[in-house]
């Protein structure tokens, strides 16, 4: 990380696995990064070898159960890429994957945190465009910023989307060209693994494939999950919820009289503080100072709000190094904890701009689903 990229973009068409070979072959060294985070978690983890074959078999038929062309897309991934399809299953189940283990109590991750992250959506009514605008802040292993890629798919069977995702995922944050835009952040509750159910980032891709927004909202909202997680949705057309996900019940947020939702990583929902018990906050007890941070900048910056202000209120490095917008600093286990990528999305122009590791880089890239790629000097 000595000399900071800007993302790939890996532009895909096809079938679902005529898309995984492209992908596998366009970000096939990016792919073989994110198998050197995570193809040896479960080994670190001390599972043995059946165990592990169990335990990445059981992932895959959640996977096929819940959207059979995701596994055709993910052994395309896997022979573009030249991997074993194992390992892109373990990209795209990692969540629950290191979830598991810390429900399991296994020493090895005790102190390894979730996805950090602080997310906000202005609705059109605060925007100096009148177009909603929706971005994130990912907060995670700072080697990510080598092996993240900004992906667009040509989708046949539904609307065309683009996604920031880590390479080999499916989806992470994104929009889709019906306006639908999502993020998500980590949360954690004493529900977590009382069941098991799909992978998060699997939930994620099924709402960018979504052309109706109140279907995006029943992916998320009705979809069995093994843990927790914040899932912040925008509509283009003026809209925005964030739902509060335990593994079986789902608490929705609504923008306030201010027009913007802002999530960082505590439960918030008044609802779920009486039925959960909030088990992540002792690995980010900065997240409530993180969210009242955002929305007070965006406040004080006016009563019209653009991609600059949302940018400048994820810039925010108030109580560093536990800010909104985080320096690279140790984790554990010998990886680096750091704000990865900056993202801004204005789903109705069809635009997603991303800047790799900003505590340290201004410089974004705007990606579009009509353009080639842009690089915005700061």
């Amino acid at each position: 990380m000595s000399t900071i990229t800007q993302f790939p973009f890996v532009s895909v068409s096809g079938t679902p696995h005529e898309r995984g070979v492209q992908y596998g072959q366009q970000a096939a060294e990016r792919v073989r990064g994110s198998i050197g985070l995570y193809g040896q978690t479960l080994v670190r983890l001390g599972y043995s070898e059946q165990a592990r074959n169990q335990l990445i078999d059981f992932f895959a038929k959640q996977i096929g159960d819940y959207a059979p062309h995701y596994i055709d897309e993910m052994r395309g991934i896997a022979k573009g890429a030249n991997v074993d399809f194992a390992d892109i299953v373990m990209i795209n189940a990692r969540t629950e994957v290191l979830a598991k283990a810390r429900a399991e109590k296994v020493a090895a991750v005790d102190k390894e945190a979730g996805d950090g992250c602080t997310g906000a959506l202005i609705l059109p009514e605060r925007s100096a465009s009148g177009n909603l605008i929706h971005g994130q802040n990912w907060d995670w292993r700072a080697e990510c910023a080598d092996t993240s890629i900004v992906l667009r798919v040509r989708n046949d069977n539904g609307p065309d989307f683009m996604t920031f995702v880590e390479a080999g995922g499916l989806a992470r944050s994104g929009f889709n060209s019906a306006g639908v835009s999502i993020t998500a952040n980590y949360l954690e509750s004493d529900r977590d693994f009382t069941q098991l159910g799909v992978p998060l980032s699997l939930i994620r891709r099924k709402v960018l494939e979504q052309d109706i927004f109140s279907l995006a909202m029943k992916a998320v909202a009705t979809t069995p999950k093994s843990c927790s997680n914040n899932i912040m949705l925008g509509m283009a057309e003026g809209f925005g919820i964030d739902f509060e996900c335990t593994t079986n019940e789902a608490f929705p947020l609504y923008p306030g009289d201010d027009g913007l939702i802002v999530h960082a990583n505590h439960w918030v929902s008044q609802v779920a503080r009486t039925k959960l018990l909030d088990l992540g906050i002792a690995n980010s007890p900065d997240s409530h100072y993180r969210d009242w941070r955002v929305r007070k900048l965006l406040n004080e910056a006016g009563p019209k709000l653009g991609r600059q202000q949302l940018k400048d209120a994820f810039f925010d490095n108030f109580g560093l190094p536990y800010s909104v917008c985080r320096p690279p600093r140790p984790g554990s286990h010998d990886n680096l904890s750091a704000t990865v990528a900056m993202v801004i999305m204005e789903p109705a122009a069809r635009e997603m701009e991303v800047a790799p590791l900003p505590a340290l880089n201004r410089v974004f890239t705007r990606y579009s689903l009509d353009h080639a790629p842009q690089v915005l000097l700061a």
